[in-house]
């Protein structure tokens, strides 16, 4: 049996909604985060990271987005139903399953980061400068390298269904998380065709499944 160990408002929901589509069987272990909203301590018995998304099958543990995603189409996608058609789609599908963690989600997170300098924990009387240079940073690089990105996701869904073409495959699942991100936050205004895209994937009853065993994601917090 697969046990998806399930960091509440995370990454794993993609690896649910992987699951889902394939009709597999599987096992959901909860976890909370924490106030600092950090993963809990507990998940470093399943991997040393303490991270999440993790899965485990049988004895194998497997860990990050992209090598669980590729684990489990490899061994359980028997019909191929999430196998590129031709090699353009398959080089498609493996440049944006690595370009939405090795290039978009560094740029959200750091959004993120540097949006909340002047909020809690920063003590009290360092929030002004925090806010302040936290304001700073957004304004003049981060914002302007993520105005870069969005053009770049938009061109692309002009001309393609699903992020690799056609079909779905791999690289929807992991480019879901950091398009949910940046819609929460107002990021796909005059983007329609990736509106149009996230609209599609959330109504795949595969999605919906997911979201039911996995609870809904709440990613605009700043």
């Amino acid at each position: 049996m697969i046990v998806v160990h399930h960091l509440n408002n995370s990454r794993s929901q993609r690896i649910l909604w992987l699951l889902e589509e394939l009709e597999l069987p599987y096992e959901i272990r909860r976890y909370q985060r924490q106030a600092n909203m950090l993963a809990p301590e507990a998940l470093k018995q399943v991997h040393p990271l303490g991270k999440a998304p993790v899965i485990s099958d049988g004895v194998r543990v497997v860990a990050e987005s992209g090598a669980i995603l590729e684990y489990l189409a490899g061994r359980y996608d028997a019909q191929q139903r999430l196998t590129p058609q031709n090699e353009e789609q398959a080089l498609q599908s493996r440049y944006w399953l690595h370009y939405a963690e090795g290039s978009l989600m560094p740029l959200v997170v750091m959004r993120l980061i540097f949006s909340r300098m002047g909020k809690p924990p920063v003590p009290w009387l360092l929030r002004p400068i925090g806010a302040a240079f936290g304001n700073g940073v957004r304004k003049g690089f981060i914002d302007k390298q993520l105005a870069t990105h969005r053009q770049f996701i938009e061109r692309h869904l002009t001309t393609h269904s699903w992020f690799a073409g056609e079909r779905l495959t791999l690289a929807d699942f992991q480019m879901s998380f950091p398009v949910q991100g940046l819609a929460a936050r107002g990021g796909l205004n005059n983007m329609p065709a990736t509106q149009a895209w996230l609209a599609n994937v959330m109504r795949r009853p595969a999605w919906q499944r997911a979201i039911q065993q996995g609870g809904e994601l709440d990613l605009a917090a700043e």
